[in-house]
């Protein structure tokens, strides 16, 4: 996948991940484009460990992985920057 592509699917990912996770995380869209390349990379790797795949083409199949890993990644980014 071109740099581009990876952009536009982190962009997809993260959105639809802080779609699901609505919460308190700060960070505008660029926070949200690097939270779901990131997350692309942690789903594709969680789905080689569990043999689903990998997130190298743009599908559904790649999208959920990159989805779920844009969750987790948000999910820690919310911990990390929480106060209190």
């Amino acid at each position: 996948m071109g740099i581009l592509t990876w952009i536009i699917f982190g962009l997809i990912a993260g959105a639809i991940a802080k779609a699901i996770m609505p919460g308190t995380q700060g960070g505008g869209w660029l926070i949200t484009i690097i939270l779901g390349i990131v997350g692309a990379f942690v789903g594709g790797f969680i789905g080689s460990l569990i043999g689903w795949g990998t997130v190298e083409e743009f599908n559904l199949k790649g999208m959920i992985l990159a989805v779920v890993g844009a969750l987790i990644v948000l999910w820690i980014y919310g911990k990390a920057t929480s106060r209190g």
